[in-house]
């Protein structure tokens, strides 16, 4: 479900559009975050004229938890620093403000669901019964859960990082006892489906009005060590799943950008997208998606818990970093240099 709020007047995001704010911005809410519901799952942000062709999405920070989520984790605290995406959205926040591009945030914790995975990349073994219900056995076909079978989880899930987290290096697993048989469907319902068919929505929105869209989906990650031949280790990481998620004058101009910076940055390792960029980039139709990764030390403190004096300044990178993607995003809509295919 999508909520809009009464003070927008676009006539575009979403459905059924109705009168109110002068400036022609839109705020969209959806999905649900629990049940029974304690918040939304997702917030969207457009303004009525943008002035680039970029959504920055915000799909890990999400920090609103079900009172029963907190009783089902052994180390609350230590399972919050680590699988969240620790505030990035304060840097997408200042990000979008300043360039005038659309912003996704998500609100739902990832310890709930990971929006960067797959809706079949589950660890069965997690659930009470550890096996497929029927309606997903019928999803899948017979003969893949034959191929499968029933139950079985894939390699990802099975590292502990799947759909819903299971476990964490050199912590173990986080939750007390297994999910309830039906929950992580709830979850599905609920929070990744609603998001990414809006996040899709918008995106063949904003080609539509230039041509091309450019999806950046910001993470955070922890310090990366100094590996062999660095004389630092990385702040930034960009990942384009190796070519297949954007054009390459797009992350080539993303790199000269981040030298121009005298930024330390690393391509597609140790990070080269996910399940977002999977779903929503398709280069061949205008559709570019890169994901960003940010170094928690730049922008908090030492323990990599609350925001430090280096959020402004990594703001103020990755505006800059946005606007130069934006501008390079429309110069290839301009030039006609894919062909949208009907869809």
């Amino acid at each position: 479900m999508i909520m809009r709020d009464p003070s927008d007047d676009s006539d575009a995001p979403g459905d059924g559009a109705t009168p109110g704010s002068p400036r022609g911005g839109v705020t969209l809410q959806g999905g649900a975050v629990g049940d029974p519901v304690c918040g939304p799952a997702f917030t969207y942000r457009a303004p009525g004229a943008m002035p680039l062709p970029v959504i920055v999405a915000v799909p890990h920070a999400g920090r609103v938890y079900p009172a029963e989520t907190l009783a089902a984790m052994r180390d609350v605290r230590l399972s919050q620093l680590r699988l969240e995406d620790r505030l990035v959205d304060l840097v997408a926040e200042e990000v979008a403000r300043t360039t005038g591009a659309a912003l996704m945030i998500a609100h739902a914790p990832r310890a709930l669901l990971d929006l960067n995975r797959a809706e079949d990349d589950v660890d069965w073994g997690m659930v009470e019964g550890g096996r497929l219900s029927d309606r997903q056995a019928d999803c899948q076909g017979e003969g893949a859960a034959r191929a499968e079978g029933q139950g079985r989880s894939n390699r990802r899930a099975r590292s502990g990082l799947g759909l819903v987290p299971r476990r964490l290096p050199g912590f173990g697993e986080i939750w007390k006892r297994p999910l309830a048989p039906g929950e992580i469907e709830g979850r599905i319902e609920r929070i990744h489906r609603p998001y990414h068919e809006l996040l899709e929505r918008e995106l063949r929105r904003v080609r539509a009005q230039w041509g091309a869209a450019l999806l950046i989906d910001l993470h955070s990650m922890p310090p990366l060590r100094l590996q062999a031949g660095e004389s630092r280790a990385p702040h930034y990481v960009l990942g384009d799943r190796f070519g297949a998620s954007c054009d390459a004058r797009l992350i080539g101009r993303a790199f000269r950008h981040l030298d121009a910076e005298g930024c330390a940055s690393a391509h597609n390792r140790p990070y080269a997208g996910g399940y977002v960029l999977d779903r929503h980039a398709a280069p061949a139709r205008g559709l570019h998606a890169i994901q960003v990764e940010i170094c928690r030390s730049a922008y908090l403190d030492v323990d990599l818990a609350e925001p430090s004096p280096g959020l402004v300044p990594v703001a103020r990178m990755i505006a800059s970093l946005v606007r130069e993607l934006g501008a390079e995003t429309a110069r290839l809509a301009s030039g006609g240099d894919f062909a949208q295919a009907a869809e």
